[in-house]
């Protein structure tokens, strides 16, 4: 396994007597592909700048490889950043622009030109080297952008939500380039993003945050399948959550129905969060459901429809290739492995219905949907 290069413990940071992160501890490895992701204002950003030296936390400690590098200024750190504006230089062309880092070393003009061509070979922009920055497009600016922080060679990448500017199409393309260039240079990239196709696309960990603390920290497919509380089931993707009472291990009661699922260890009689994704059920004739209820509305989403069901007045989501009319009386099918069991948490009650605009920062009330 790779060692810890990057390392944040107990971090605490206020700004104007405003609380913007509480107790983060996190670790990256060497060579590893971390995404802090979250809604706005989360602190995803904020920890990003503590790592480049940009921000000092108001208590805590930063490591790199081992060191306390917490009052470190950014150009002193093993660090590059890629900012979401990607803040070039106008009045430079593409070498330029990229040679510029080098230039305030004083490296030798052989040096510059050997490291500028290598970049452009790797972001497959030779050739552009006289370009002017106005010239290039949103994902060559990227490109450019992420060339002139990895000439200096860091050993960490900070990318700020780079991909924001971009058009759907480019984005999912950079996507891709991005991996592939963390795979070929072989380096740590900590990328911050709010997008939760992007963090499971790219990432080999994912740092859900919320309201300046960290909810989980996993693969994205265990952050996928294995959500902590109603916040990141919520969060990463749709979820269909409701309340729930734990009968026994592996027996759960919920929507008036008794059903079998995988999860274990929780108190006999024990409330829980039930969070089922939409496309793990099943739709079957009425007499064949665990469930009945009747379509309320019918969306084709160009791969699959999405079709909300309304079961005793809460609004499931279910997606499906196969079509089903609006105002039907169908039956849902649940396997035991499409059942995930989460503790209660102060998300509980605030997601998953989707016949509810609920507000996320309002208070928890009681629910009313466990039986």
């Amino acid at each position: 396994m790779a060692e810890r290069l990057i390392q944040l413990e107990n971090i605490h940071k206020d700004y104007g007597g405003k609380t913007v992160l509480k107790n983060i501890n996190l670790y990256v490895r060497d060579k590893e592909f971390v995404t802090l992701l979250g809604p706005s204002g989360c602190g995803k950003t904020t920890t990003l700048r503590l790592i480049g030296g940009f921000e000092t936390p108001t208590a805590g400690v930063v490591y790199f490889d081992g060191k306390d590098i917490t009052h470190l200024p950014p150009h002193q750190r093993q660090v590059n950043t890629v900012f979401q504006r990607y803040a070039l230089f106008p009045h430079l062309n593409v070498y330029e622009n990229i040679a510029f880092g080098l230039r305030l070393k004083k490296l030798s003009e052989a040096q510059i030109r050997e490291r500028v061509e290598e970049m452009l070979r790797l972001i497959n922009l030779t050739g552009y080297e006289k370009s002017a920055i106005s010239r290039l497009s949103g994902g060559e600016q990227q490109r450019v952008a992420i060339a002139r922080a990895l000439v200096n060679h860091p050993r960490v990448l900070l990318l700020d939500e780079p991909l924001s500017a971009l058009d759907l199409k480019l984005r999912k393309e950079m996507q891709r380039e991005l991996k592939a260039i963390q795979q070929r240079v072989g380096i740590t990239f900590v990328f911050v993003t709010h997008d939760q196709e992007e963090a499971l696309t790219m990432s080999d960990t994912v740092v859900v945050m919320n309201k300046g603390s960290i909810q989980q920290i996993g693969t994205p497919t265990d952050i996928y399948n294995e959500p902590k509380n109603a916040f990141v089931a919520d969060f990463i993707g749709e979820s269909n959550i409701l309340d729930g009472v734990m009968l026994a291990d592996r027996k759960v009661r919920f929507s008036g129905h008794t059903f079998d699922c995988v999860d274990g260890g929780f108190g006999e009689k024990e409330p829980v969060d039930v969070v089922v994704r939409p496309e793990d059920v099943d739709i079957v004739a009425p007499e064949k459901g665990m469930l009945r209820g009747n379509v309320s509305t019918v969306t084709f989403m160009g791969v699959h429809y999405e079709i909300i069901v309304d079961i005793n007045g809460f609004k499931w989501m279910i997606q499906t290739t196969d079509f089903v009319a609006e105002g039907s009386h169908i039956g849902l099918y649940i396997e035991p492995d499409a059942i995930h069991i989460m503790k209660k948490s102060e998300y509980s009650g605030l997601y998953g219905d989707y016949s509810l605009d609920i507000d996320p920062e309002a208070v928890p009330a009681e629910s009313e949907r466990a039986e």
